[in-house]
């Protein structure tokens, strides 16, 4: 399974591994794939700053990237404008009662935290600031393009740079943008997506960019199989993210692994929703009863972000004190009803390749 990316950043595997968990991403790139650290979570670049250090030290030289929340258009942030002040008082009563509905308890006094401020743009860029500090290969953006002076800044330091798209027009704005690595992310992936499936949505970006831009196929990639689909499709590779979830490396991220675990391996396919709750952009997170209070009748729209971020924050950390797998709010795509056990990242790196490779051998079979 090796494709020009291998050669470009110097990994054995075309894997590309989102993950919230310095631990995945340095065994993904151990294990030779390229593990790429989701800095959302960091409202301390304190924190990412030991975080980083700690993936150059533990990641045996190989390669790793790094993934921020930025959008390409800077918002009035910074401003006289106080951000959670347009956060209308009745969706505030909505998220206080449904927690109580779900009995979801408070936290203890003087626990908690400020919400995830990474959605922040002005966050954003602190992330790359630090990340500038360190060894990165690969900075990619959650929003799409990042705005032009961080695409050159990235240049400078020899840096690629990767951006979501789902859909073509997406990719060729990218790639007029500067973008160096366009990651087709289908309707089936966790987090945020568009409205197009992968089997659709690889071949058109694929086609439309044309041959001198890779493309990373996303969304529903869990086993080799479906690697071997997507690079099939015209992909070079492929961006992975919910299938990291279910490793041994991911627990201790949170106080909630034990529910969290519960929660994945008794879900089927069909246990994941789109909605805009997350974030305030459609997200696929897990369907709980949480997500369910959301699509009632009469709960309040969805704010737009960074206001619903700012808006469920604190709920969000009471569900995951709360460790009740019927409630927890996680980012997660369709491939969860394969997630049924929880393994070692290099068991599923293996599983990967040789998946792949029996699916080619299939395929020659095939052929004659």
């Amino acid at each position: 399974m090796r494709t020009p990316l291998c050669e470009q950043f110097g990994i054995d595997h075309p894997i590309f591994a989102f993950t919230p968990s310095e631990h995945v991403a340095a065994a993904v790139s151990r294990a030779g794939g390229l593990g790429v650290l989701g800095c959302v979570r960091f409202n301390d670049t304190e924190e990412l700053e030991r975080v980083l250090t700690w993936l150059d030290d533990n990641t045996d030289g190989k390669p790793y990237g790094v993934d921020i929340v930025m959008p390409m258009k800077i918002p009035t942030e910074g401003t006289s404008i106080d951000l959670k002040a347009m956060i209308p008082p009745d969706h505030v009563s909505f998220v206080e009662q449904t927690l109580l509905k779900l009995g979801v308890p408070p936290l203890p006094e003087g626990e908690g935290r400020e919400g995830v401020l990474g959605w922040l743009h002005s966050v954003a860029r602190s992330h790359l600031d630090v990340a500038l500090q360190h060894r990165p290969v690969l900075i990619a953006n959650a929003l799409g393009s990042p705005p032009k002076d961080i695409i050159d800044t990235c240049h400078e330091h020899g840096i690629q740079v990767a951006a979501l798209a789902g859909a073509a027009k997406h990719a060729l704005s990218h790639v007029a943008n500067g973008v160096d690595i366009i990651i087709a992310q289908g309707y089936e992936a966790g987090g945020h997506t568009g409205e197009v499936a992968s089997m659709v949505l690889t071949p058109d970006i694929v086609d439309a960019v044309g041959p001198d831009v890779p493309v990373l196929g996303a969304g529903g990639i869990g086993s080799g199989r479906q690697v071997a689909a997507s690079l099939a499709l015209g992909a070079q590779g492929v961006w992975t993210g919910s299938i990291w979830l279910g490793t041994e490396e991911y627990r201790g991220l949170g106080s909630n692994s034990e529910a969290w675990e519960t929660a994945f391996t008794r879900a089927t396919s069909s246990d994941t929703v789109r909605t805009r709750v997350y974030t305030g952009k459609p997200a696929r997170l897990l369907k709980t009863k949480w997500t369910e209070a959301w699509a009632e009748d009469g709960a309040p729209s969805p704010l737009p972000m960074p206001l619903q971020n700012l808006l469920v924050a604190e709920a969000h950390n009471r569900i995951s004190a709360s460790n009740d797998p019927d409630v927890i709010s996680m980012p997660v795509g369709q491939i969860v009803g394969r997630m049924n056990a929880v393994r070692p990242v290099a068991e599923v790196v293996a599983e990967l390749v040789s998946g792949f490779e029996d699916a080619v051998a299939r395929l020659d079979e095939i052929r004659g």
